[in-house]
């Protein structure tokens, strides 16, 4: 069996400056270093530029509106997202010190277009524990996932309904907790949009509003890519249900996350133990016929190509246990994105699919 090799980053820079070294006492994990600096980066770049525009005219915000987007989410707009979703689920401080963990959602997430406590209610507490299964509220199962039409039914439930699906999932799974950190995270950003608003409303609409919409975009871009291959007679499966995207730029800037087979299998890894996870591990990922992509790209390119059905390119980057042929390869895709269980929900249904018999 030839197998890939890897090129995915599995250590961190243990290089630190003098500041760096007076937070390493208090860190639970030294690999973890990579998201404090991203976290000053984000400081010492963003956070300027947004004072400056709430000091500014409106005319200027609206000159000045698609350079600062383009600087924030092409800059830092993956890389955020990432270490979010990183230290929620291994947080960075030990105890006494873990306040420090609540700067990453509460100071930095509102200019990433993140709301402080959705995230951590929806990936955490609700996605993780349902796997995509229909009691997952944002489960891609009923839809056919090469079908830009479908994929806009998907993402209009989450935008216009997401908070009543989310809250009733949390209410009945009895996380009340969870519940009302959620509930206090989104009222505390609409009171803080507001009062941004009141100062200088293009710089509410450009540096909060805005960002918003766009990431809930990329986010339900990004889940949809990830659980777009889903083998019909075992969607439970972790292997079966979600890719693996190895050897890309992409892992280097956006802490392995690529590797999302073997983070629902291990959601707690460190992600430079990723990568050698995978390769100690290959001969179940082939036995399991899971679906790994080598060089393809990020899950928005994934996205991209199921969308304009060019599976030719994705049949190109598969890694192929089997030796199967390109038409094969091609077939083997095709078959894992057809909607798989039950009818798509109608786009205002309240009640998500076995939701309430789960």
């Amino acid at each position: 069996m030839q197998t890939p090799t890897i090129t995915d980053p599995k250590q961190a820079d243990d290089r630190y400056n003098a500041l760096e070294r007076l937070l390493l006492p208090v860190m639970k994990d030294e690999r973890d270093m990579i998201f404090v600096r991203t976290s000053a980066w984000i400081t010492l770049t963003v956070w300027p530029i947004v004072i400056g525009l709430f000091l500014a005219p409106a005319w200027f915000v609206g000159l000045a509106a698609v350079p600062y987007l383009a600087f924030v989410f092409i800059g830092f707009g993956g890389r955020y997202g990432l270490m979010l979703h990183a230290t929620g689920h291994r947080t960075t401080y030990k105890r006494g010190w873990s306040w420090l963990d609540g700067y990453v959602p509460w100071v930095l997430g509102p200019l990433l277009g993140h709301t402080p406590t959705s995230f951590a209610a929806h990936h955490m507490f609700m996605h993780h524990v349902e796997g995509n299964l229909p009691a997952d509220v944002s489960s891609t199962l009923a839809y056919r996932r090469d079908d830009f039409l479908q994929f806009v039914h998907y993402w209009a439930r989450f935008f216009f309904l997401g908070y009543v699906h989310l809250t009733r999932y949390l209410w009945l799974r009895g996380r009340t907790k969870v519940l009302v950190r959620f509930i206090v995270g989104e009222l505390s950003w609409y009171a803080m949009v507001a009062a941004a608003a009141y100062v200088n409303w293009a710089a509410a609409l450009v540096v909060f509003v805005i960002p918003m919409l766009m990431m809930r975009w990329l986010m339900m871009v990004g889940n949809f890519a990830q659980h777009a291959f889903v083998d019909v007679n075992d969607p439970a499966n972790p292997y079966r249900n979600s890719t693996n995207l190895i050897n890309t730029r992409y892992n280097h800037k956006a802490y392995n996350d690529g590797y999302h087979i073997v983070h629902h299998l291990k959601p707690s890894l460190p992600w430079t133990e990723m990568p050698g996870y995978f390769e100690e591990h290959i001969e179940e990922f082939v036995k399991q016929g899971a679906i790994v992509f080598d060089g393809l790209g990020n899950n928005q390119r994934v996205w991209w190509l199921l969308m304009t059905k060019d599976y030719e390119t994705m049949a190109r980057h598969l890694v192929d246990f089997e030796g199967r042929t390109m038409e094969q390869r091609v077939a083997f895709l095709q078959s894992r994105v057809r909607g798989t269980i039950g009818e798509r929900p109608g786009l205002f249904q309240i009640e998500h699919l076995r939701l309430a018999a789960t």
